[in-house]
């Protein structure tokens, strides 16, 4: 790929997984004013989160990415959006203080509203529409004029965004992200569980270490980097034509471009294909990105896509996130990780156990059993510590919200209780108390892997 790379370049590549808009002069105008909206992130966030991403790469921290599987605009209100940020507070200090790392901490969140699908229709009774593709493109309605792709939905999409980080952005720098509310972040749902009587041993040790620094004269206030935390978004850059709509050059930096829809973006197992639109746009923006390597995915392949996306090996630009399933893992991942340190690459490797492990229950509905994402994540250490490579992340899908879409976990949701509380309007989601659960299970995984280190590799912590 060594033509010029324009932020409307990938018109003229092939494309996967593209929406069939019924009114193109109606979509043309959507983007277009789109393109004069204000930014939804800034050039020097996306730079702050690559240089984050960078620390993960060396092995001085750690990547927490997760949230909903896809944003729906009628679940969209501040409740939903504190409970999930209370959630992944919980993960990131049981990561941070028993796993002894620095957490960078990446939802998917304020932009995550479009799916790839399987199948471009879905039959249902004899009757075959236009497969739901996320809020931004279409509704889940099972009706012809629901399903019909309505390019009107980018602009609420950019609103919803723009709310849900004004809110974030209160969260994480007003003080409800100060360690010493470690107790405050608990959710009701998960009082009661056996995940919350550990977090709550390992909230009392903290909060007498932050008695003790106060007592010494540390202050916790607002300003202070102990009362407030760093938190970016990132979704699927699956949507190119709004994504090239909030592309904007950094008036900082002359001729360079960063997608403003997120922090950070990823390209999915769906859409890698090298000559294609999404990898063709994805090559010439600055922020952090994301590719998701799944089963189908071959060294060789492998190391072009780095090289197409990361010419310059650049710590923290790329972060590779395997989704191969517990039962292939072991197998599949090795010669990865293989080819890319023989390569001498700079990238992030990061587990999303998530997408490898749907299946369909007894009673119909899709989910993903806990002890195969358990079983993913466990694994996945594995193989990185015996090929030299250090683990640096998991990608989960999840809420904050007490739903039943993974069977398991310490209340042992059955088939049977999927129907409680099934909420995903695409695929299922941890449960707060589940993503909890993998967040202790991480944090032995990171203490092991951390002795097994030369003390340079974890200096400054």
């Amino acid at each position: 790929m060594s033509e010029q790379w324009k932020p409307d370049s990938w018109r003229s590549k092939p494309i996967a997984q593209v929406p069939d808009y019924p009114d193109m002069a109606k979509l043309a105008e959507v983007e277009k004013t789109l393109a004069t909206y204000p930014p939804l992130v800034f050039a020097g966030e996306a730079r702050n989160l690559k240089a984050m991403l960078a620390k993960v790469s060396a092995g001085q921290a750690f990547l927490l990415q997760g949230g909903d599987c896809a944003e729906s605009f009628a679940e969209h209100g501040a409740n939903n959006i504190r409970d999930f940020f209370r959630a992944f507070l919980q993960m990131a200090v049981v990561l941070t203080y028993a796993g002894a790392l620095p957490v960078v901490k990446v939802g998917r969140i304020a932009g995550q509203f479009a799916k790839p699908r399987s199948s471009p229709t879905e039959k249902r009774d004899g009757i075959e529409l236009p497969s739901y593709r996320g809020d931004i493109i279409n509704d889940n309605a099972f009706t012809p004029e629901a399903r019909m792709p309505d390019p009107r939905l980018q602009l609420e999409a950019y609103r919803q965004s723009a709310a849900t980080l004004n809110l974030l952005r209160a969260f994480a720098k007003g003080g409800y992200a100060a360690v010493d509310n470690v107790h405050q972040w608990m959710l009701e749902s998960v009082k009661g569980s056996p995940q919350s009587k550990r977090y709550m041993e390992l909230a009392d040790r903290i909060s007498e270490a932050v008695d003790f620094m106060r007592a010494c004269g540390l202050n916790f206030a607002v300003d202070s980097t102990l009362g407030t935390t760093d938190f970016y978004t990132s979704h699927e850059a699956l949507l190119l034509g709004y994504e090239q709509a909030m592309t904007r050059e950094d008036s900082t930096r002359p001729g360079t471009y960063y997608t403003t829809s997120g922090h950070m973006v990823w390209i999915g197992d769906r859409t890698r294909q090298l000559d294609h639109a999404h990898v063709e746009f994805c090559r010439g923006i600055k922020n952090p990105i994301g590719l998701k390597c799944g089963p189908s995915s071959k060294p060789d392949e492998l190391l072009k896509l780095i090289d197409v996306l990361n010419p310059d090996n650049e710590p923290g630009r790329l972060t590779l996130i395997g989704r191969f399933g517990s039962d292939k893992v072991a197998e599949l991942l090795p010669p990865l990780l293989r080819a890319v340190k023989r390569e001498g690459r700079s990238v992030v490797w990061s587990c999303d156990p998530m997408h490898g492990n749907t299946i369909t229950a007894s009673s119909g509905y899709k989910t993903r059993p806990f002890d195969r994402i358990m079983q993913e994540v466990k694994v996945f250490f594995a193989a990185c510590m015996g090929e030299g490579t250090y683990a640096g992340g998991v990608h989960l899908e999840m809420t904050g919200n007490n739903v039943t879409e993974c069977t398991g976990g310490a209340r042992a949701i059955s088939d049977a209780d999927l129907n409680d509380r099934y909420h995903t309007v695409c695929d299922p989601r941890l449960n707060a108390e589940q993503a909890i659960e993998i967040a202790f299970l991480l944090a032995e995984l990171l203490k092991k892997e951390r002795a097994g280190q030369e003390l340079p590799a974890v200096s400054g912590l």
